[in-house]
This record gives structure tokens, sequence and C-alpha cells, in this order.
């Protein structure tokens, strides 16, 4: 099984940005434990804080993956066009969030990605990329 991660704006950050919310630990310290645990998975990584780049990077997971969990970041709110990105591929999304997005600012309430994903998974840290990944594993 083929799965691509792709983190969007800031969160090359993790580790050092708002521990408070985000927590204290590297996505590649985390990354390199979730790979270790699903030994089986291939999963692969991509971070971009550019929103096209991110739209690239979903086209190209088409036919190449067989998932994909997505943390648009900011863009979860903002980006139509990543929204029509997801809809149009044919490969599934997991929409994932460390925070829970309903639980802070309203502006951060709303997804416009959410009704093109497979599910969303919110509000456990980082832990929420090992639960996106079960629901294509199991």
């Amino acid at each position: 099984m083929n799965i691509l991660i792709i983190n969007g704006p800031n969160l090359n950050l993790l580790g050092k940005r708002e521990p408070g919310i985000y927590g204290s630990e590297t996505f590649e310290g985390y990354l390199s434990k979730l790979r270790a645990q699903y030994s089986d998975v291939n999963i692969d990584y991509y971070q971009s804080n550019v929103e096209g780049e991110i739209i690239n990077k979903i086209q190209e997971a088409d036919d190449k993956y067989d998932g994909v969990l997505l943390n648009a970041g900011g863009y979860t709110h903002t980006s139509v066009a990543i929204a029509d990105a997801i809809g149009a591929v044919s490969v599934p999304v997991v929409e994932i969030h460390i925070s829970c997005i309903l639980a802070r600012e309203a502006f951060r309430h709303v997804s416009l990605i959410a009704p093109k994903c497979k599910g969303s998974i919110m509000g456990f840290g980082l832990d929420s990329y090992r639960l996106g990944l079960l629901s294509f594993v199991q």
C-alpha cells in the first residue's frame, strides 16, 4: 500500500510553532515512528507553504497512491482550488488536523476541503495522522 502525506503551510514548523496547540514533536520525528509502526506501508511525505504546489502534488497522487492524508493548514478554510483538486482526482483523500478546528477561532470552523474528502480527523494531536492511515489499511 502506498500512502502520501501532504502538509500545508507552517506545518514545517511543528515542534516549535505554538507547542500548546501543536505539541513539541517535529513532524519528521513523528513520521519516523509512524513508518516504523507501519513498516508494510510505503509512506511518502511532502510539505509546502505554496498553494499551487499542494495542488500539483494532489494531482500527481492520482493513480500513484492508494490514499492521501492532507493537512492543508490554513488553506483548509480558504482554498477552493485545493478543494477542486481533491474533487478532480480518484485517489481518496482524508483531511487531517492536529488540533480540533471546531474548538478554535470561528474562521477555522469551516473547511472548504471536507466535502471533497473521504473523511476528516481532527483533535488527536499528531496521532490524527495515524488514525487517518488506519482508514486506509483496515
